[in-house]
């Protein structure tokens, strides 16, 4: 059965290398797991891009992707169109279409990423 709360600390952040390309690392906390998730979505968690770190641009085939930006700035590439952002952004990525993010700030670009099956 899934939890009905988790606190902070209690989830596992994960450092990924280099995302799709991207440069440095990124820190993504898990908020839901697959089975909390059922068959609706792929992944729902907190992410973390320090300085000058970024996720490459990729694209999404039966899903799609929104962000929301918590705190930092940066620039999202949607399509090959780089778009400032900041806290209070949400973005969406639509099946068929590519993004990517990179925080160009000085402190870290930390949002929400919410992956659906389509």
């Amino acid at each position: 059965m899934p939890k009905t709360l988790t606190k902070a600390g209690e989830r596992e952040v994960k450092s990924n290398e280099r995302p799709y390309g991207g440069a440095g690392h990124v820190l993504v906390e898990p908020l839901l797991d697959q089975e909390e998730l059922g068959t609706a979505g792929k992944l729902f968690a907190k992410v973390v891009l320090k300085p000058s770190c970024e996720v490459g641009h990729h694209e999404h085939h039966d899903e799609i992707e929104a962000y929301y930006i918590l705190a930092g700035t940066g620039m999202y590439d949607d399509n090959g169109q780089a778009i400032p952002v900041e806290p209070g952004d949400v973005l969406y990525c639509d099946d068929g279409h590519g993004h990517g993010i990179k925080n160009t700030g000085t402190e870290d670009l930390v949002f929400i990423a919410l992956i659906l099956n389509r």
